[in-house]
């Protein structure tokens, strides 16, 4: 049996799920998310409690099991603490500033680099070399990270680019020079 599938997800209050057949609607403070489950995973709502369970033990009923329960607990979370990715920028020059929703990135190229936030999605630059992804869908929060860390991928050398907050970069060694 699924350890992280059997743990049964404690609805806090102010919080509202729905189970449409395979439709799970989460409403809560900070928003609605709603997702459609496997059609053999069976997620019931009972006394302020969500338990996720499984038709029988094959290998995929096993694999979905605790994949859904963690899907269901990240909605729960989403939807009363929300979720969000903080970015560093490292290198001379390299800044970033918000215009309206846009996120301006300034990394090295001939021009400035536009990001457009997808529903849901809020950015925030507390410093000119920091930035802050927010949502309440945590694949979309990591999603949107990725991207923007896609604009500028740290490089081994230098370390220069668009990094996670606590990702290490393996450094490289720069080239040797000629023996005399």
């Amino acid at each position: 049996m699924s350890r992280i599938g059997r743990k049964p997800i404690a609805i806090p209050n102010g919080v509202d799920v729905t189970i449409n057949n395979t439709v799970i609607t989460v409403k809560g403070p900070k928003g609605t998310l709603s997702r459609e489950l496997h059609k053999d995973m069976k997620v019931s709502v009972q006394d302020n409690v969500i338990s996720v369970e499984r038709p029988s033990d094959n290998k995929l009923h096993r694999s979905l099991h605790g994949t859904t329960r963690s899907v269901v607990q990240n909605m729960v979370s989403g939807v009363t603490e929300g979720f969000s990715k903080a970015l560093e920028l490292v290198g001379v020059g390299y800044r970033a500033n918000k215009s309206g929703n846009k996120l301006v990135l300034n990394v090295g190229y001939s021009h400035p680099v536009e990001i457009e936030p997808e529903q849901g999605i809020e950015f925030e630059v507390p410093a000119n070399n920091k930035i802050i992804v927010k949502g309440i869908d945590k694949e979309l929060v990591g999603a949107t990270a990725a991207k923007v860390r896609s604009v500028r991928e740290p490089e081994p050398y230098k370390g220069k680019g668009i990094k996670y907050e606590d990702e290490r970069i393996l450094r490289k060694e720069g080239k040797a020079g000629k023996k005399k």
